[in-house]
């Protein structure tokens, strides 16, 4: 079956694009809305020394805040409005989802429809407010202890209060704008903002690496595998995300009338990774706050037990590495059980009359697609974790100068795959609504 972006290949022509007015206007808006997001990228918070900061994540450009500054497109790096960027509203989606699957009350609002998904959006946005203003309050203290406050022209409260106030802002604008990119854009709001910063810094790390080449640093023969590296994950990914498990379903023969109908089989296909990009996002959320301030508190002569910490959560370390994995592995799961549940898939086969051939239908059915599904699960985490591991092992034993690897190249291929097939599905759109006008005009003449 030919993915989306084929069959738009296929089918797409530039004159029926012209005539897609409404699809040109959710492109431009969509681009719009990306560089209002790119610009406020280098807005700078108030009462930072921009160059005492950028001397102190010089030193920590290979670290953890390296890949964190990836995903917010240089913002945090820059210490700029957005340098929390869209992570606080994915930690909250991420808790909402949890409470959903073990709050009865919560449970019982999403069963609700659109008016409990309103409500559960709300609180959503509610609990953002509050982990925003955790995460900008601990950036602000990190900032005062980073090299005895070298960063910070003014400590003290009045700092502090600015610097929550300026992130919780720029968080929660930056929510507002992913909502309007998904309503009046091409979709996928959330996911193109992540999408923008990484792409964003691309052309720099690239730049920044054949200038390794060129000096010296870096041999040719290494640049040459990165590329013919990221050429085969690339490759790699696409299939695995189109790699599917087609469950055969027949449907039984009814008679109507002097006609026979049904009869027909179809099929119920089951993604390899159908948790997506999301399990390495929020396992890079989750791990994002307590291992930023503990590189805060390190980089400011704090305890002990801190260094030590850090050290075991450092680049390319077991604990850090464990700890990611499980997240990876864990979300995995738990967002396969959050978007498919298969009593509710074999209920509804039951009630339309289908059924899986061998397989009786109800319970039985639940069972083999659970079955059939935690199969697939578990090779899809695993290939999840061996794309996610692969930068940091590059990192850390191969010290390549920057974080552009396997969670970056999965955000940035998954991303544009979805983003092609909601751009096809507008064009889809758009001819069904010609075809109906130009019957409409026919029925009249």
């Amino acid at each position: 079956m030919a993915s989306a972006a084929e069959q738009m290949a296929r089918n797409m022509k530039m004159s029926a694009f012209s005539k897609s007015t409404e699809l040109q206007k959710r492109i431009w808006f969509t681009l719009g809305a990306l560089i209002v997001y790119r610009l406020g990228t280098y807005i700078p918070l108030p009462g930072i020394d921009p160059v005492a900061l950028e001397d102190i994540f010089r030193q920590n450009a290979g670290g953890l805040l390296g890949m964190f500054d990836m995903f917010t497109g240089g913002a945090l790096s820059r210490m700029t409005i957005f340098a929390l960027n869209i992570m606080p509203y994915i930690s909250a989606s991420i808790i909402m989802q949890l409470m959903t699957a073990i709050s009865p009350s919560l449970e019982q609002l999403k069963k609700e429809g659109e008016s409990g998904r309103k409500k559960i959006n709300q609180y959503t946005r509610y609990l953002t407010v509050l982990i925003t203003i955790m995460q900008a309050y601990g950036i602000s203290v990190g900032l005062e202890s980073m090299s005895s406050g070298a960063a910070v022209m003014e400590q003290g409260w009045f700092f502090r209060f600015t610097t929550v106030v300026t992130l919780t802002g720029g968080t929660m604008f930056l929510m507002w704008l992913g909502e309007q990119i998904t309503q009046r854009g091409v979709g996928n709001g959330i996911s193109l903002i992540i999408f923008a910063g990484i792409v964003a810094n691309l052309p720099s790390a690239i730049a920044g690496t054949l200038e390794l080449g060129r000096t010296g640093a870096i041999s040719t023969i290494f640049i040459l595998g990165l590329m013919i590296m990221a050429v085969g994950v690339i490759f790699l990914i696409v299939f695995m995300e189109r790699a599917q498990r087609r469950i055969i379903v027949q449907y039984p023969k009814r008679q109507q009338g002097n006609r026979m109908t049904g009869g027909e089989s179809s099929h119920l296909p089951l993604k390899l990774n159908t948790a997506g990009v999301i399990p390495p996002i929020f396992a890079g959320s989750i791990l994002g706050l307590p291992v930023t301030i503990l590189g805060f508190s390190a980089a400011g002569a704090g305890p002990e037990w801190v260094t030590t910490l850090t050290a075991l959560m450092g680049r390319g370390q077991p604990a850090y590495l464990i700890i990611y994995v499980a997240l990876i592995v864990f979300f995995a799961f738990f967002y396969t059980a959050v978007v498919f549940n298969p009593h509710d898939t074999a209920e509804n086969l039951k009630k339309y009359g289908g059924f899986v051939p061998g397989i009786r239908p109800g319970k039985n059915t639940a069972e083999y697609l659970d079955k059939v599904l935690s199969r697939l699960t578990v090779l899809g985490a695993a290939y999840l974790a061996a794309i996610c591991l692969l930068p940091e092992i590059l990192m850390s034993q191969y010290a390549v100068p920057f974080y552009f690897g396997g969670t970056s190249l999965l955000i940035v291929v998954t991303v544009t795959l979805d983003t092609v097939a909601q751009v096809q599905s507008h064009m889809m759109a758009h001819q069904y609504e010609g075809l109906i006008k130009k019957a409409k005009l026919r029925g009249r003449s």
